[in-house]
């Protein structure tokens, strides 16, 4: 029954094909972006590890979110620099299945911290008192690791699926690896095919749903007192900006890829492929650093070099 399965070993990426005559200029520009994305998120995290006074949950998560911008960027930007200047885009298996479980873990752990970081400006502005004895150190350190954990493990059960599955088809047409067009090459439907990856959207709309309510009823409580209200518009409005650009970004790619036409240029289907790995990771330290009092005054102070 399955004669016409052949062993894949490697896939052909067509999302550059028509690149050709314009990708040393691509490749600058994607390079000056990857560039712009390691030093707006490591002035952050550098700022945040080396201040001991920015030791607090709040920035403790921001590092965090910064951190997960840098891993999740690095398992696209480097193999697409590379395909830039080459003729021939292929990844292994093992690459494309790798690259798939860094995206999506990614995309994971970023509404993980963003959910987590609304817990704790919840706690903050409606249960102050309690707040140190809430968010403790040790406290805070098991709910990071549980952020990356939890990610990690549903991705990696959904890469296992893909692992297990019998191809037919070697073509992918974009310009990254990603599960969901690896299971479109199987030969035959599977339930984990589509059990896994519903559990995986079900799961993380509601944390979307969490992240949402909690600023509705933060916004509620706020009203009525001006000191919350200025602690919502310092601390909360970045966490709101930075909720609504990874999900607009993601939403974009994700509604093209599922019922989008193949009528779009080819460069407007890549940078709604990429639209997620450019603007989430630059705008999010970008909103933090401007927003945030104590780590623009840090920044500006070694930028400075003066005490402010």
């Amino acid at each position: 029954i399955m004669d016409n399965v052949s062993e894949t070993l490697m896939f052909t990426l067509s999302g550059l094909s028509g690149t050709t005559n314009y990708r040393h200029t691509l490749f600058a520009l994607t390079l000056l972006c990857y560039c712009v994305i390691w030093l707006v998120n490591l002035a952050i995290i550098v700022t945040i590890v080396v201040n001991r006074n920015l030791h607090e949950p709040m920035y403790i998560f921001l590092c965090n979110l910064c951190i997960n911008g840098l891993y999740g960027t690095a398992g696209f930007y480097p193999k697409f620099l590379i395909d830039l200047l080459s003729t021939i885009h292929v990844i292994s298996y093992a690459g494309c299945l790798l690259q798939g479980f860094v995206l999506h873990s990614s995309v994971g752990a970023d509404f993980s911290i963003l959910a987590v970081m609304a817990y704790d400006r919840y706690v903050a502005i409606c249960r102050p008192l309690e707040y140190h004895s809430v968010m403790t150190t040790q406290r805070v350190c098991v709910i990071v690791f549980f952020a990356w954990l939890i990610p990690f493990c549903l991705l990696f059960l959904s890469s296992i699926t893909t692992l297990r599955l019998s191809l037919c088809g070697s073509h992918i047409p974009k310009i990254y690896c990603i599960n969901h067009l690896v299971g479109k090459l199987s030969c035959s439907a599977s339930v984990a095919q589509v059990i896994v990856p519903a559990f995986n959207y079900t799961f993380y709309f509601l944390h979307i749903m969490f992240i949402v309510w909690s600023y509705m009823y933060l916004l509620k409580k706020c009203q009525f007192s001006a000191e919350n209200r200025s602690k919502f518009m310092q601390t909360c409005l970045p966490h709101l900006l930075c909720l609504i650009t990874v999900v607009v970004s993601l939403l974009f790619d994700l509604l093209y890829m599922r019922f989008g036409t193949k009528k779009l240029p080819q460069g407007v289907n890549n940078f709604m492929s990429m639209e997620f790995l450019i603007i989430p990771p630059i705008i999010n330290p970008l909103i933090y650093g401007f927003k945030l009092s104590k780590v623009k005054n840090r920044i500006m102070q070694y930028l400075c070099g003066k005490r402010l």
